[in-house]
């Protein structure tokens, strides 16, 4: 069986799906993995049990009874709870994925799909987030232009002292970029860097990630000082600020 980050038991993963054929095909598949699976099939439930267990992964459905999936993961951020959430959903249009991203999910598949692409994205997912958790673990803190951001714990504080709590995939593209601060990194690498695969190849969903960003830390959104793109290529990240 397959153990966790923490090496302290098997990996743990929590199918929330209402279709419950499904989500036993799912849960079968994920078994015969080596991984450790729970079925929930309410969307309230299954935010209670992600809140309260320690999960290595949830495959969230995004039409669910009383609660629907991105309610879900958005209020599991909102208390602080980092677990990835790889989304199914019989929507796939772009501005759907994004939400489901912008709401702080990993990875976004969907319905009809292949099991062995689903288990590859579980794969995927779960060494980012080890490699993530394992980095941070000795990471200091980023600090630019009175800006400062804790790859430990996702907490940040920007020039005007107002606090802020990045979701994963802010944290670890704030990292990448610092990792080659003041060089250009290509949509392409960020992709690769954070999501493992080229999951999402629309600019868009890069580009919405950058602008969380500068609002969170730019004195002028507008006028970036420390996260510029660079038109056809990508993006670099100046710690002291400097202005195009």
């Amino acid at each position: 069986m397959l153990m966790n980050k923490a090496g302290s038991g098997p990996t743990r993963i929590l199918v929330v799906e209402d279709e419950l054929h499904l989500a036993a095909g799912i849960a079968e598949n994920l078994v015969a993995e080596g991984y450790r699976t729970e079925i929930i099939d309410n969307g309230k439930r299954a935010l209670e049990r992600i809140v309260d267990e320690d999960y290595d992964l949830v495959i969230l459905d995004v039409m669910l009874p009383e609660l629907d999936g991105f309610a879900v993961c958005e209020q599991v951020r909102a208390r602080g709870k980092m677990t990835p959430i790889l989304f199914l959903t019989a929507k796939g249009g772009i501005d759907d994925r994004i939400r489901g991203l912008e709401a702080g999910g990993d990875d976004y598949m969907e319905k009809p799909f292949h099991l062995r692409e689903l288990l590859l994205r579980v794969r995927v997912i779960l060494k980012r987030w080890e490699w993530y958790r394992r980095e941070m673990s000795t990471d200091p803190v980023i600090r630019f232009g009175g800006n400062e951001f804790d790859p430990r714990t996702f907490e940040g504080r920007s020039w005007d002292g107002v606090s802020h709590e990045l979701t994963q995939k802010e944290a670890m593209i704030l990292r990448a970029l610092d990792e080659h601060a003041g060089s250009v990194v290509s949509r392409e690498d960020l992709v690769e860097r954070v999501w493992g695969y080229e999951v999402y190849p629309s600019t868009r969903t890069i580009d919405n990630f950058i602008l969380r960003l500068r609002k969170r830390f730019e004195p002028d959104p507008e006028k970036p000082r420390f996260f510029h793109t660079v038109r056809g290529v990508g993006y670099r990240f100046d710690p002291q600020g400097d202005r195009e």
